[in-house]
């Protein structure tokens, strides 16, 4: 069975108009407050409940950290995931290999089949890796439906084989196995 893909630009309006997913998997720096990026636009709709957390230290982002929060319908997935990533020096692109190969083989585990993420290391790693990174190490890995990504159009673009349809997939730009994957974007 194919995973679909699909890219959606990042921020609140995006959030909001997800539908059709069991989870969000939210990617948090050791040192990432401030909470950032999607981890930031879903704290904000869930009232602070990730930041609480995280000031009661019982999650810390740190390497190998891990919290399951229902949304209480604050979002449209019920589950969030956050996964720690470390210190954000850290991270590079054997972090984020490690950290998404990892994340597929637990939201898998947890029956989900349609998830809403960002990949990490933005700023830290360069666009073609971490779209390698979702190709190589997280698609094959996850056993669900469906992959909503919010990216900005320069990662989305290298989703995209350019000048064919928008739902094919640059398997010669990111290596992915061509019978895992089909894609569409939702790029506005």
């Amino acid at each position: 069975m194919a995973c679909e893909l699909s890219t959606h630009l990042p921020g609140l309006a995006a959030l909001d108009a997800l539908t059709g997913l069991d989870a969000l998997c939210l990617f948090v720096g050791e040192d990432e407050r401030p909470l950032e990026r999607l981890a930031g636009c879903v704290d904000w709709r869930m009232c602070g409940a990730l930041s609480r957390v995280l000031k009661d230290r019982f999650f810390v982002g740190a390497a190998g950290d891990w919290l399951l929060l229902p949304s209480a319908g604050r979002v449209g997935p019920a589950r969030l995931f956050a996964v720690g990533l470390g210190p954000r020096a850290r991270c590079d692109m054997h972090v984020v290999a490690h950290v998404l190969r990892t994340a597929a083989g637990v939201l898998s585990r947890a029956g989900v089949q349609a998830v809403g993420l960002e990949l990490p290391g933005a700023g830290r790693v360069a666009d073609t890796e971490r779209a390698r990174a979702l190709s190589q190490h997280f698609l094959p890995a996850f056993t669900g439906t469906h992959v909503a990504l919010l990216a900005e159009p320069p990662l989305s673009a290298l989703l995209a084989v350019p000048g064919a349809a928008p739902a094919e997939l640059a398997l010669s730009a990111v290596s992915a196995s061509p019978a895992r994957l089909s894609t569409r974007t939702g790029l506005r």
